[in-house]
């Protein structure tokens, strides 16, 4: 499974300025319906001036209808970075020809040398095939229609819903297990597993959300609601469960999960050593308590870490009494309270309905 380059931070960015409503998007559109061909660099312009000849110096403001009339003459367009001028056109481009590129047509070609050597976000539309390629540093990635993002984005929250689903399952079933004393590794890898499973996919929607801009905003209400708790969720299971001899911190774990490919992600013993754990032997776990304190209070990464630290067990953490909460240096009354109450509650939600 090929990794999404709008993971690059700078392609991501760049998206942001080309989504649908923008008005880079509008000229952009305008040139294709037009059946023109352009090349746009979007630069500061110390930069991008070592790589330019000739052309017009325009220095004019930049706008969607000006970019459309510009790019009926030969050459590059010369955006400032912050897309309010438009500084030259018909722009003769000549980056170092020795830089590598895998492109074949000339305007392609020159696309990705300029980006590769240069900060810039280089913007190529093909005449012939009416398609636009972004290049930022070495990443290249070809915009979809509106269409087809929505439809990526549409099937992707159908996936996420069904994520979701196992993933609030599978959470509540080890919520039960962790009160009554019996997790497995095994119980604890299957929750991860879901719970990674639908991070991912959070991501690759936002990507599509964010490269839809206005038109994905009923995209990322609908995320907002599915994603809700899914990173929590994951954070605090790694928290209450990594191996802390094996594993030097939460961020090794998270890592190690990320390198992951899906085929890997979908094998226990692979989610086991990203814990911490070199085989899935039947080791009897107990949980550190940050999954319970995350789900009967609102409270600090600091607050949460010195209530675990107070309780040797998590059996001590879940008879605490509302007096010891309270000695707790750091930790307020009413945080107090509202931890004995919810705990309380967890336990009687779980244990006295069965779960």
């Amino acid at each position: 499974m090929l990794l999404d380059p709008r993971r690059n931070p700078k392609l991501a960015n760049a998206l942001r300025l080309l989504a649908p409503g923008t008005d880079l998007r509008l000229g952009i559109n305008d040139i294709i319906k037009g059946h023109l061909g352009a090349l746009i660099v979007i630069a500061e312009p110390a930069e991008i001036e070592p790589l330019c000849s000739g052309g017009l110096a325009l220095n004019i403001p930049f706008s969607s209808q000006m970019l459309y009339e510009v790019a009926k003459m030969d050459g590059a367009i010369v955006v400032d970075a912050d897309l309010s001028t438009i500084l030259r056109a018909n722009v003769h481009l000549m980056p170092d020809a020795a830089m590598p590129t895998s492109e074949t047509g000339t305007r392609h070609r020159t696309a990705e040398r300029v980006a590769r050597q240069t900060e810039a976000i280089v913007v190529a539309i093909s005449q012939e095939r009416d398609t636009v390629n972004v290049y930022t540093g070495g990443s290249r990635y070809q915009l979809d229609s509106i269409g087809d993002l929505l439809a990526k984005a549409t099937q992707g929250l159908a996936t996420l819903q069904g994520h979701r689903a196992q993933l609030d399952r599978g959470a509540d079933d080890l919520t039960t297990q962790e009160l009554r004393g019996d997790v497995s590794l095994d119980d604890v890898i299957n929750v991860l597993q879901r719970a990674e499973m639908a991070a991912r996919m959070i991501g690759e929607i936002e990507r599509n959300a964010t490269e839809l801009g206005l038109d994905g905003r009923l995209v990322a209400m609908q995320l907002a609601e599915l994603s809700e708790g899914v990173v929590g969720e994951r954070l605090a299971i790694i928290q209450d469960y990594r191996n802390a001899d094996i594993t030097e911190g939460n961020d090794m774990v998270l890592e190690q999960l990320a390198a992951l490919k899906y085929g890997e992600l979908v094998e226990l013993e692979c989610v086991a050593r990203a814990l911490g754990f070199s085989e899935r032997t039947a080791l009897e776990l107990r949980p550190r308590g940050y999954r319970a304190l995350a789900q009967v209070a609102t409270l600090t990464e600091e607050e949460t870490d010195r209530i675990i630290a107070a309780f040797p067990t998590y059996d001590a953490l879940m008879r605490a009494t509302l007096r010891e909460l309270q000695a707790i240096n750091g930790i307020s009354p009413e945080d107090a309270a509202a931890v004995q109450q919810g705990l309380r509650r967890l336990h009687d939600r779980h244990l006295r309905t069965g779960g």
